[in-house]
């Protein structure tokens, strides 16, 4: 037979064999998906299971930054869309998702956190995740509603509990069932990450559900709920119960390069970074206006004296204090204290929503509660009768969790405007005082960031792979790679590669900084490029 003739007709051949077989795999993936409609997992019910072809997921905006993802959506592969309902009280109705990779599953589950007071289901890191090769979940946590609303929670204690802890468990529960159902066995390993009101979801998971996950990434956890909402709302009240006491936006560059120009140099770099604000004891009186004088280059004495109790933190009768304060050093930019902490207007910052949509829903259980009431000592107390057993993460005995394998890593931005940045390194040190140095080396670290404020954003390098930039690649410049090679491969976490790119062009690196476990800190070697990270290395006793 002619080879020329015969080399065109196989070729034909193979590819329509491979059309065929593709073809043939795709009804079969299809088919399977569908199938899970009838899927029965105890105290839930599987509302929608239906293939999504690749592309064609057409989601909404970003949950935080309002981005049109369009473009986003149209690299996630096919998958395996299910929603369902879970329902553990009768006042309980909690909806998730589980997408799950037509192709290429990697044989891992990754959980999915959320924000604020949730309500919403995050598409862009589940597509994220399915992307990257991972069955995903995530979930509402029990309730409709942004993130910033807390007026479901009103009269439905259950929902409380499903919002504190029980949300995310069933989540997950739900996700492994339909995962082994779908592929016919089970993960090999599960992993769940989460910032902020994620965060504290993620430490609960360690210390209630020690099983449910191999490997947690808790960023900036909210996770001594009850005295930092108490602080949002006293905080409120020093800025606000005394008109002349609110600090105007256009006060807080200001306030931002006054603390820079007396704690810049602390580290031997002036780059704008304060590497450990700790060491910043920046005295607003020292910005105090000339008497007759307001401008937005100085404070008046009662501004002076406000912006000093909220760097000090709100302290009992005693003196002891209640909750740590806000560190000094990126006070400006978008995610500073502009957007958290003094707001736009009296009473219009994100942290004045959140204590006084926390305190009048879910403590007094009062939609008309004037914050103006509010007691900081009475109101705590109240605070954690009511919910404290539903909404704190503190429990430091984390001994079951490690037990069983499982690693945890958490981080947290040293300029944090939202959560207080000391509050994880005390979470961190009383797992170690309670477990002891050498096992909690064994399975958590803790990165402290310098620049970042919440979850991301700030003059600091923000971007390692956390959450909002699930990377999965190279553990050395991304957390949720170390965390994996921890877990599977026995190889705990060293020095991170923090990068920070151009806010126009995400492929252009602006500097990199090492982060380091902490206690270490990342130290100028006095010579080279203060923006690349081979300038610095790690110092303090490890």
């Amino acid at each position: 037979m002619n080879k020329a003739r015969l080399a065109p007709a196989l070729g034909y051949s193979v590819v329509v064999t491979c059309l065929l077989l593709a073809a043939s795999a795709s009804a079969v993936a299809d088919d399977s998906c569908g199938k899970l409609m009838v899927l029965t997992v105890s105290g839930a019910k599987i509302t929608y299971a239906q293939p999504v072809a690749a592309g064609a997921f057409a989601g909404p905006p970003s949950v935080f930054t309002g981005r049109d993802l369009t473009t986003f959506y149209k690299g996630v592969p096919a998958f395996c869309r299910v929603v369902a309902v879970a329902k553990p009280t009768e006042d309980s109705e909690i909806k998730l998702e589980v997408w799950l990779p037509v192709t290429g599953w990697n044989g891992k589950l990754q959980g999915i956190g959320n924000g604020g007071f949730a309500g919403l289901i995050d598409y862009m890191q589940l597509g994220w995740a399915v992307t990257k090769g991972y069955a995903a979940t995530a979930t509402n946590a029990g309730h409709e509603g942004t993130p910033i609303d807390a007026t479901w929670a009103l009269g439905h204690p259950e929902k409380v509990v499903d919002f504190g802890h029980r949300g995310i468990h069933e989540m997950t529960r739900v996700a492994k069932e339909t995962v082994h159902a779908y592929y016919g066995k089970a993960q090999q390993r599960s992993y769940f990450a989460g910032c902020s009101d994620g965060g504290r979801e993620a430490l609960m998971e360690a210390q209630r559900y020690p099983a449910d996950y191999d490997g947690i990434l808790a960023g900036a956890p909210a996770n001594y709920w009850t005295p930092l909402l108490a602080t949002a709302v006293w905080d409120t009240q020093a800025l606000t119960l005394d008109k002349a006491s609110f600090i105007p936006p256009a006060k807080i560059p200001a306030i931002s390069a006054a603390v820079l120009e007396a704690c810049d140099g602390l580290d031997g770099l002036h780059d704008g970074i304060l590497n450990d604000p700790r060491q910043c004891h920046f005295d607003p009186a020292t910005m105090q206006c000339k008497a007759g004088e307001d401008t937005d280059k100085c404070l008046t004495a009662p501004q002076a004296a406000t912006l000093k109790k909220i760097y000090a933190g709100p302290h009992d009768a005693h003196g002891h204090e209640v909750f740590p304060g806000y560190l000094p050093g990126a006070e400006d930019g978008p995610g500073g204290w502009g957007l958290w902490i003094t707001g736009p207007a009296p009473t219009k910052s994100l942290m004045a929503f959140f204590g006084l949509g926390y305190f009048s829903n879910m403590v007094y259980e009062d939609s008309g509660w004037d914050y103006k009431t509010f007691t900081l000592e009475g109101g705590l107390k109240t605070a954690k009768e009511k919910t404290a057993s539903a909404l704190d993460a503190i429990d430091a005995n984390l001994k079951p969790f490690e037990a069983r394998g499982g690693k945890l890593i958490l981080y947290h931005g040293w300029d944090d405007p939202a959560i207080p940045s000391i509050n994880t390194v005390n979470y961190y040190q009383s797992v170690i005082v309670k477990m002891g140095q050498r096992d909690a080396d064994s399975f958590v670290r803790l990165y402290m960031i310098p620049g970042m404020q919440h979850c991301d954003n700030g003059p600091g390098a923000d971007s390692f792979g956390q959450v909002g930039q699930l990377t999965f690649d190279d553990p050395q410049h991304s957390v949720d790679a170390a965390l994996e090679q921890w877990v599977e491969k026995g190889t705990a976490p060293a020095t991170i590669i923090a990068s920070k790119y151009g806010a126009d062009d995400q492929h252009h690196t602006k500097m990199t900084r090492p982060l380091c476990a902490y206690p270490q800190a990342a130290k100028y070697k006095g010579s080279g490029d203060s923006n690349d990270a081979a300038s610095f290395t790690c110092e303090g006793k490890k």
